[in-house]
């Protein structure tokens, strides 16, 4: 290990490997390697040229991973501030505009000169300054001040941690830099550690079976969204070599996923649990325990309310840090999260604590994982219930249906809450709708009680092995009914072959490139306001879709979707 402010003055063998890239390959197609005297010539030109500006805080809104952190350590070398965006979508960098006085973008590093070799001393400030930024608990982005120091001590923690588990293993990445799981396990520990991080970001199975047959024995950093999602995919047990480690953050992991990796390849995902505020606080792994350890050198204690507080060293100062999570303690130092302490509001003047009615929610056989979020009413204010069903409560949806299913998890409430608190309303899902980032936003919640752009309403989706079945709202008011027959409106079975390609699309890859629609039938019109079954099996071997819809038990449309796919 190398301490971050010293990587580009302290000694290191030159040929340690820094990057792997898919941009340039050697003749036996194996991924070429970015060397640390590489990364260290890059940096330096991009300094060079930096320090003869005048703007003193820049906005890095850079996707390529290498040259992010080639600039990131330019600008630490020229006593400058980096300030880390979470998105470089034009309207959040203009909520940003006075927190920066430059920008500097993937076309802008690439305008720059790509190497220097003028000898210098390339020295950084260890309490070198800079800022990330979330989301905030109002949806306005909040700045997050940090220095290298702090997170100099975070990756040592990483280090101490699984260095050994992780060896010389490349680390993968499905997740962005710019936030501060991605910027500390995708970019600054491989780079203190003097291991590799892959340059190219693997969103799908297929990319990180091509980037493992390339780079060998790897580490898969992800998030909660995207290894539940990865499971059910087909032949994503057969990754060779697998992963040394599954690393995830951002939120819980349902326990189904969990297991099923445990199952695959001998061990869970590790679970991080922290912020961008305090860093890294604890880890698990949910076939060893569901309880959190702290991680090595942090305490943790329960405030007199249930909140969670920490003492660290990745917080920079060495006061109790109070969080917003409350907790229940174990006897061996370990915790149980039990939800937010700022998510309780009132309804009818009672008050109700949402995480712990998703906690209730979740103590169901049929519930893996819950949100409850409030909803604006006709009459008045209530809240709605998303649920994502574990294996026995996709059984129940499927043989029961959905109105007898939350009736199910209405009684079930019923013995913790005034019938008043109880949800309205209730959207079950293969999945919560987490971001890249492995965070579950409220909008995104909220959405699922919407119709979609597309002009559906999802009021249930599961999956049972490669099928997957929707029950879909479809809106009376919908554009698509207009003059679609006047006096006798009808959905058209184009709108009916469309929307069976984009949710396909939503699980299998390349649907979207449809090469045909084969066998295609048209038995039952589809009135406005008509709630519809929609049933879609995969067949990978044959590329292909078949898509079934029927309403109250008859059969309306139907087809198969054949696709390109990838190669």
């Amino acid at each position: 290990m190398i301490a971050l402010h010293e990587l580009l003055s302290t000694a290191r063998d030159a040929l340690t490997p820094v990057c792997r890239d898919d941009r340039a390959q050697t003749a036996n197609d194996a991924a070429a390697i970015i060397t640390h005297a590489m990364f260290r010539e890059r940096t330096a030109a991009l300094a060079l040229s930096l320090r003869k500006e005048a703007a003193r805080r820049y906005a890095l809104c850079i996707d390529d991973p290498f040259d992010f952190a080639c600039a990131l350590f330019a600008l630490f070398v020229c006593g400058k501030e980096p300030v880390i965006p979470a998105s470089s979508a034009p309207g959040y960098l203009a909520d940003l505009a006075g927190a920066y006085d430059a920008m500097l973008t993937d076309a802008d590093i690439n305008a720059q000169a790509a190497t220097s070799r003028e000898s210098w001393s390339m020295t950084i400030d260890p309490h070198a300054p800079l800022t990330l930024y979330t989301s905030g608990s109002s949806g306005t982005p909040k700045p997050i001040h940090k220095t290298l120091a702090q997170f100099d001590a975070e990756v040592r923690t990483l280090e101490r941690e699984w260095g050994a588990l992780v060896g010389g293993a490349t680390v993968l990445a499905s997740v962005p830099h710019r936030h501060i799981y991605g910027l500390l396990f995708r970019v600054m520990w491989p780079l203190a550690a003097g291991r590799a991080f892959d340059r190219a970001l693997c969103a799908e199975p297929q990319q990180i079976r091509s980037r493992i047959a390339r780079c060998g024995a790897a580490v898969m950093v992800s998030s909660p969204a995207q290894l539940v999602r990865w499971t059910a995919l087909s032949d994503f047990a057969a990754l060779t070599p697998a992963p040394r480690a599954f690393f995830s953050s951002g939120g819980p992991l349902a326990a189904d996923a969990a297991h099923d990796y445990a199952a695959l390849f001998g061990a869970a995902p590790i679970e991080i649990y922290g912020s961008t505020e305090t860093g890294g606080i604890a880890w698990r792994r949910q076939n060893e325990t569901t309880s959190w350890r702290p991680l090595d050198g942090i305490d943790v204690r329960r405030a007199d309310d249930g909140a969670l507080e920490v003492r660290s060293p990745h917080l920079g100062h060495d006061d109790w840090h109070r969080t917003d999570d409350a907790i229940a303690l174990d006897d061996d130092g370990r915790f149980r999260l039990q939800g937010r302490l700022d998510r309780v509001i009132k309804l009818d003047g009672k008050r109700v604590s949402l995480p712990e009615m998703e906690a209730r929610l979740a103590l169901h056989p049929f519930v893996a994982q819950a949100c409850v979020v409030p909803l604006a009413g006709a009459s008045r204010d209530r809240v709605g219930a998303v649920i994502a069903l574990s294996e026995a409560g996709s059984g129940a949806l499927r043989g029961e249906g959905r109105v007898a299913l939350a009736k199910t998890l209405r009684r079930h409430l019923a013995a913790y809450f005034d019938a008043v608190l109880l949800p309205r309303r209730w959207r079950f899902r293969i999945a919560l709708p987490f971001d890249a980032r492995g965070k579950l936003p409220v909008a995104a919640v909220v959405a699922a009680f919407a119709t979609r752009a597309e002009g559906f309403e999802v009021l249930s989706e599961t999956r049972d092995g490669d099928t997957l079945s929707y029950e879909l709202r479809v809106p009376s008011t919908l554009d698509h009914f207009s003059g679609h027959f006047p006096g006798h409106p009808v959905l058209p079975g184009v709108v009916q072959v469309d929307w069976a390609i984009r949710l396909a699309a939503e699980h299998v890859v390349g649907t979207r490139e449809a090469a045909s629609v084969d066998r295609l039938k048209f038995t039952a019109p589809v009135p406005p306001g008509a709630v519809l079954d929609l049933r879609l099996a995969h067949d990978a071997a044959r590329r292909r879709v078949q898509f079934a819809y029927r309403l109250n038990g008859r059969d309306c449309s139907s087809g198969v979707v054949v696709y390109r796919g990838h190669a």
